[in-house]
């Protein structure tokens, strides 16, 4: 077997496909790494006018979820509160 063919494929894996899959997961890390601060730094901005960052981040992960699951689980924990009577 050659130099060639030990480097590019090494107990049946594809080293260069592999180097560029690792690369790109790099990168993307990168990318993720730099939006987390770009998202830091919108929450300070709401901050400093005011807004209370909690519930905000609150809203965002509701709105990320479906309408009426949303409602579903409102439902089961203002049932839950009033068997509490804590609503």
């Amino acid at each position: 077997m050659s130099d060639e063919q030990n480097t590019s494929q090494i107990g049946g894996i594809a080293a260069e496909a592999l180097r560029q899959f690792i690369d790109r997961i790099e990168r993307l890390e990168e990318e993720k790494k730099a939006l987390a601060a770009d998202i830091k730094d919108v929450y300070s901005q709401c901050k400093s006018q005011g807004f209370d960052t909690k519930i905000i981040r609150k809203i965002v992960a509701l709105r990320k979820r479906d309408r009426q699951e949303r409602e579903e689980e409102q439902q089961i924990l203002d049932l839950y509160l009033a068997a509490l009577g804590e609503a």
